[in-house]
C-alpha cells in the first residue's frame, strides 16, 4: 500500500521531552526532563472514594454526556475561578481532555494556514507543535523577567498583524517566570486595541511559592467573558493528577460554541467518569488544603535545586529562580550547546531538556529546562553530581 498522508503530517514532530523520556526507560538515569508532578502527592485515597461515590449513583454514570462537560463540575470550576477573580459562568466554559486540547480546539476554529501567532521567547513546546500543525506562522516576542516587552509586542503586532497571541504569564513553561501586573495589563491593552485574541494558558497558577496574594490572570483584568479579548485555559493535571485528563477553557460564548462544535468532531466529549469524580472531590475533599501541601513540597524541592547549582559554582551559568510552577530555566555560557551536553549527561546517568525545543524561531542553544517536582532529595543530589561530571567533560573537550 502506498500511503498518501496529508500535508499536515509534515508539521508534526516528536516532542523532545517524550523522546528524552524514552531514553530514561529501563535505565538508571535520573530524569530532570519531564514536566511530571510527583506521584507522592496524588490524592489516591480521595480519588478512589470519589469514584466509589460516582458508581453508587447507578448505571447512568456510564452513559454519554454533554460535549460541554458535566454540568455540576462546570459549576464547581466557576466557583473555583471566582476565588481567583475570574468571572465565568458555565455557558462560557468547555471541559476538555487536558488544557492541551483547549489549545488545539481554539487553533482549529481560529487559525488558518499562514495566520500569524505571536508567542513568548521561549514558550511551551507542545503549543508550538499545535500551531505548526495548522501551518501558522510563529513569531517570537522578546521577553524579560517581567514578561513580554511591550515595545516589541507593539512593533510585531503592527508589522505582522497577528490573529492570536499565546502566553503563559504565571510560572511559565519553560522559564518559571511570573509576569508583572504592568506587563499583563499592557499586553491586554495592546491586543484589545488591535483586535488580537489572547490565549492565556495557566496550568501552573495554583503552584505559587511563598504565600501572598496570587497575581491576577489577564482574563480577570478584562472581566468581559463575552466580547472579550482573552480565552483562558487551565487543568486539573497539576493540582489533582494528570491521568484524569480534565481541563477547561473559558471565554466569549461565541468562541466557546465554535470550540464545542470542533470538540464534537474530535471526540464527542471528554471522560464523564473522570469529570464526575472531580465533582465529588470538590464536594467531599479539601482540595485547597491539598494544593497548599503541593505548594510547600514543591517549593522545598525547588530551593534544593537552586542550592545545589549554587554549590557547584559553575562559571558563567545563570538561572531564573521561579516564584512557582515546576521548572528552573538555566542559561549556560554561549559556547555550551546543551544538545551536545545532553548526550554526555545521559552517559553519566542524568537527563534534562535542551532549551532549543522551546523556541519558535532564533533558538538559544545554550539553555536548558530542569524539572524539580518529580525527583526526591537524594536523587537530586546525585543528578547534579552527574550533570557536573558531564559539564566538566564538555569543558575539557572544548579546551583541547
Amino acid at each position: 500500500m502506498k500511503y498518501r498522508f496529508s500535508d499536515t503530517t509534515q508539521a508534526f514532530e516528536s516532542s523532545a521531552v517524550r523522546e528524552i523520556l524514552k531514553l530514561t526507560q529501563g535505565r538508571s538515569i535520573i530524569s530532570l526532563a519531564g514536566g511530571l508532578p510527583n506521584e507522592q502527592y496524588f490524592p489516591v485515597e480521595a480519588v478512589n472514594e470519589a469514584f466509589d461515590r460516582v458508581f453508587k449513583q447507578g448505571k447512568g454514570v456510564l452513559q454519554y454526556g454533554l460535549t460541554e462537560g458535566y454540568t455540576p463540575l462546570r459549576e464547581n470550576i466557576s466557583k473555583h475561578l471566582a476565588r481567583k477573580g475570574i468571572r465565568a459562568g458555565i455557558d462560557n466554559m468547555l471541559l476538555t481532555t487536558g488544557s492541551q486540547q483547549a489549545i488545539d480546539l481554539l487553533t482549529r476554529v481560529y487559525i488558518d494556514p499562514g495566520d500569524v501567532i505571536l508567542v513568548e521567547r521561549p514558550t511551551y513546546l507542545a503549543a508550538i507543535q499545535v500551531f505548526q500543525s495548522r501551518q501558522a506562522k510563529l513569531i517570537s516576542v522578546d521577553c524579560d523577567a517581567d514578561g513580554m516587552i511591550p515595545e516589541d509586542l507593539e512593533r510585531k503586532i503592527k508589522q505582522h498583524r497577528p490573529k492570536l497571541v499565546y502566553v503563559i504569564p504565571t510560572f511559565s513553561n519553560p522559564t518559571g517566570k511570573s509576569w508583572s501586573l504592568e506587563r499583563r495589563q499592557s499586553t491586554l491593552n495592546l491586543c484589545k486595541s488591535n483586535d488580537v485574541l489572547i490565549l492565556e494558558d495557566d496550568p501552573y497558577g495554583e503552584l505559587r511559592f511563598g504565600g501572598g496574594e496570587p497575581m491576577p490572570s489577564i482574563f480577570s483584568l478584562e472581566q468581559e467573558p463575552n466580547g472579550g479579548a482573552v480565552v483562558y485555559t487551565s487543568t486539573f493535571s497539576k493540582i489533582v493528577a494528570p491521568a484524569l485528563r480534565t481541563g477547561w477553557v473559558v471565554g466569549d460564548e461565541q468562541v466557546i460554541r465554535h470550540m464545542t462544535r470542533a470538540k464534537q468532531a474530535a471526540d464527542l466529549h471528554s471522560s464523564t467518569m473522570d469529570q464526575q469524580a472531580l465533582h465529588q472531590l470538590f464536594e467531599h475533599f479539601d482540595l485547597y488544603g491539598h494544593i497548599d501541601q503541593i505548594r510547600t513540597a514543591y517549593e522545598t524541592r525547588m530551593r534544593q535545586m537552586i542550592d545545589l547549582m549554587k554549590a557547584k559554582n559553575w562559571d558563567g551559568v545563570n538561572w531564573i529562580e521561579p516564584k512557582g510552577g515546576m521548572f528552573v530555566w538555566v542559561e549556560m555560557p554561549e559556547h555550551i550547546n546543551t544538545q551536545e551536553l545532553l548526550k554526555l549527561a545521559v552517559e553519566e546517568g542524568v537527563a534534562f531538556v535542551p532549551g532549543i525545543s522551546f523556541f519558535a524561531n532564533e533558538p538559544q542553544t545554550n539553555t536548558m529546562r530542569l524539572n524539580f517536582t518529580h525527583t526526591d532529595s537524594e536523587d537530586m543530589v546525585r543528578a547534579f553530581d552527574r550533570l557536573d561530571r558531564a559539564l566538566q567533560r564538555m569543558q575539557q573537550t572544548a579546551a583541547r
